[in-house]
């Protein structure tokens, strides 16, 4: 092996120890490998001997977790059907002057009601925000859509996106819910 400035180093004791325990577990490839100058080996030492550890216990794996599927946005008829008021919006909420974790236990709640009653679309008034002092608009009209994406909300979710004006604009969505298991349309 060369160093930096082009000379040749050599190994180190443990070095060549690690070298030759490497080269004996190794099995040639084609044919014999050729033999070694005995004097530039270094004496042997025994291999430590290795105790047996117990196995450990296998530990049961747990059930595979089936991923929701991706969210979906409403589909532009519907959406259409929505805005003009030919389709009706089941239940709504407004998230005005709650905290986050108000806003978040309300819209959990507010969830699990609509789907227990067997509302498919609901609407999230979030409003628009107003100006902070560092210029952000809108804490919970960014924070709404990340906790629908989250794992709790998807048991109920299966899209969102921004209301109609008529609905409340940016300052609203409306929240496609799934169906309940046996329910039929």
């Amino acid at each position: 092996m060369a160093s930096r400035d082009g000379r040749r180093r050599t190994l180190s004791y443990d070095e060549r120890v690690l070298w030759t325990t490497v080269t004996k577990s190794v099995a040639p490839m084609h044919g014999e490998l050729p033999d070694e100058d005995d004097s530039a080996r270094p004496p042997e030492q025994p291999a430590p001997k290795r105790v047996p550890r117990a196995p450990a216990p296998a530990a049961p794996s747990p059930a595979p977790v089936k991923a929701p599927p991706a969210l979906q946005p409403l589909d532009r008829r519907t959406r259409q059907r929505v805005a003009r008021g030919r389709e009706q919006i089941d239940a709504r909420i407004d998230l005005h002057g709650l905290t986050q974790a108000e806003a978040h236990a309300a819209l959990s709640r507010f969830l699990h009601a609509a789907s227990a009653r067997g509302a498919r679309l609901v609407l999230v008034i979030t409003g628009k925000g107003g100006r902070g002092g560092d210029g952000e608009r809108g804490v919970l009209r960014r924070q709404v859509p990340q906790w629908l994406a989250l794992p709790d909300f998807r048991a109920f979710v299966i899209g969102f996106e921004d209301a109609h004006t008529a609905h409340g604009g940016e300052g609203a969505m409306y929240v496609r819910l799934r169906r309940r298991r046996g329910e039929a349309d």
